[in-house]
């Protein structure tokens, strides 16, 4: 029997987001509420979900950590022979998500992606838990394994193999998606949610601005 979710909704009423709320800039505005977001207790906010698509066109979403932002953009790292890694070498354009649902807000962002340089990626991978960078080697992401024992036959290998200087795999990476389009998105009563959008003007170099209809 299917279930019946036509009643599972909340009222937003926490606040709202007018033009004048608005930074210049909309990294410097991401940084705000994401820092509001850490002083509100959300649990890990720099989890978004980071949708890719090939050149079949199929779009697939997962979710990952924002490791850095700055002017240049969002940062993550990942196994790029993963299938979003593959996705991302056939059609290198993203688009993050970050529902604060705790705050009734969440953040969208589309843009290119590009490769972050492979001293950056081996200053990074150097800062993970031990732990994490033996999974890096143990793993290979997105293929198919035979069971859990398998997968943990790998990681004892990878953890006998190595000391505490753990190098980076070949096929590990990191990203950074250069921000095209940013929606800032407050939820408010009776669904008449405030939806505003950041666009880059590529002939001016700026930002513009709009408010979209819920």
């Amino acid at each position: 029997m299917s279930r019946d979710l036509s009643s599972a909704r909340e009222e937003y009423a926490r606040g709202g987001l007018d033009e004048a709320d608005l930074l210049a800039d909309p990294v410097a505005m991401f940084e705000r509420w994401y820092d509001q977001a850490v002083d509100q207790g959300v649990h890990e906010p720099n989890a978004m979900v980071l949708s890719t698509a090939g050149a079949h066109g199929r779009p697939s979403s997962r979710i990952v950590l924002l490791k850095g932002v700055s002017e240049r953009g969002f940062v993550f790292f990942t196994n790029q022979a993963s299938r979003k890694g593959g996705e991302l070498a056939e059609v290198p354009w993203a688009a993050l998500l970050f529902p604060w649902h705790a705050l009734e807000r969440q953040v969208r962002v589309e843009g290119p992606v590009e490769p972050l340089p492979r001293e950056e990626v081996a200053t990074y991978f150097a800062s993970r838990p031990r732990g994490s960078r033996i999974g890096a080697w143990a793993s290979r992401q997105s293929s198919t394994v035979a069971d859990r024992a398998e997968l943990e036959a790998s990681y004892a290998a990878a953890d006998d193999r190595f000391g505490e200087d753990v190098p980076v795999p070949d096929d590990w990476g990191g990203y950074v998606v250069r921000p095209e389009v940013v929606e800032f998105w407050q939820g408010r009563p009776s669904r008449l949610h405030d939806r505003l959008v950041y666009e880059r003007d590529p002939q001016e170099r700026a930002w513009l601005t709009c408010r979209l209809a819920p």
